[in-house]
């Protein structure tokens, strides 16, 4: 998202936008410089590590065989994504697959460098393959020209709903969650702590926001964006999702499960209802947004 885009409610984006603006590297991205500030890695739960910087997240999914990367953040995220990656006593040469949730410069604008580095294959969904084959989303998007462009990526493979992904013993599942994008995806897998296996969830945002004059309940570029949107709640609240991890990590209250694992370990990060939660808030976003419309 950007953040001269039409908003939803206050409600909606206080988690995404938490903290004050500040002077991006990213040129018409004034929130991209506080999205960009650095994060320490840590592990969350068994083999599975956050990597992001402060507000965008990345996940690292390690196995003796090579690694699993979701999302890239922008284009300045990559090199401390990397430097993350070293700190947790792991190479970016080998990870062998990297994921994307959606096409916009905040999860994807880092992975061409990253696959550069890493030469793993790249897998999104059709829609947004497109978008990072041009590095810009297209016209169908909700934030369509509202958005900078990125460096694009030249190799990928399509991950479709129900698509699963394979690095050594680690299966990584695509689930379609469109409506913030035409193309946004979420995955899963699961991640073991000795014989403790949980079910690990990578949210794709979620959240009715737009490029000005844009209405999600009457769009002729995106007919299905409400649609879209609602089918995501129902795909998402349905999930076995013992942990979760959102695409803008104070969405899923990351930060605060991060302080209280200082005192109860990977535990804090546990919450079979935190995928609910999430959803309950997007819900509650989209009502509030199309209430908007209507007065329009």
């Amino acid at each position: 998202m950007h953040p001269t885009l039409t908003r939803a409610p206050a409600l909606a984006l206080a988690l995404l936008l938490a903290g004050p603006a500040a002077q991006a590297q990213t040129p018409g991205c004034d929130i991209c410089a506080t999205w960009n500030a650095d994060q320490a890695p840590f592990r969350i739960f068994g083999n599975t590590y956050y990597v992001g910087v402060k507000g965008l997240s990345s996940v690292l999914v390690t196995s003796p065989q090579g690694h699993v990367l979701i999302d890239g953040g922008l284009p300045e995220s990559a090199p401390k994504i990397i430097a993350n990656i070293a700190a947790l006593g792991f190479r970016i040469e080998d990870v062998k697959l990297i994921l994307n949730s959606h096409g916009h410069i905040d999860h994807a604008g880092g992975l061409a460098e990253l696959q550069r580095r890493s030469d793993a294959l790249v897998a999104a969904s059709p829609s947004a393959a497109l978008d990072l084959a041009s590095g810009e989303v297209g016209p169908d998007d909700p934030q369509y020209h509202a958005l900078p462009k990125y460096p694009p990526v030249k190799d990928m493979r399509l991950a479709r709903d129900g698509g699963q992904f394979n690095v050594g013993p680690v299966n990584v599942t695509a689930h379609a969650t469109p409506g913030h994008t035409p193309g946004g995806l979420s995955w899963t897998w699961q991640s073991c702590d000795g014989p403790r296996c949980l079910n690990m969830v990578y949210a794709d945002s979620l959240n009715a926001v737009s490029r000005p004059g844009f209405k999600f309940s009457a769009s002729s570029e995106y007919p299905n964006a409400v649609a879209d949107l609602r089918h995501s709640f129902e795909t998402l609240e349905n999930l076995p999702c013992d942990v979760l991890i959102s695409a803008h990590p104070e969405a899923s209250q990351l930060w605060e499960r991060l302080e209280a694992s200082a005192t109860a370990g990977s535990e804090a990060f546990i919450d079979p209802q935190a995928c609910r939660a999430y959803v309950a808030a997007a819900r509650t976003v989209l009502e509030s947004r199309l209430e908007q419309e209507k007065q329009q």
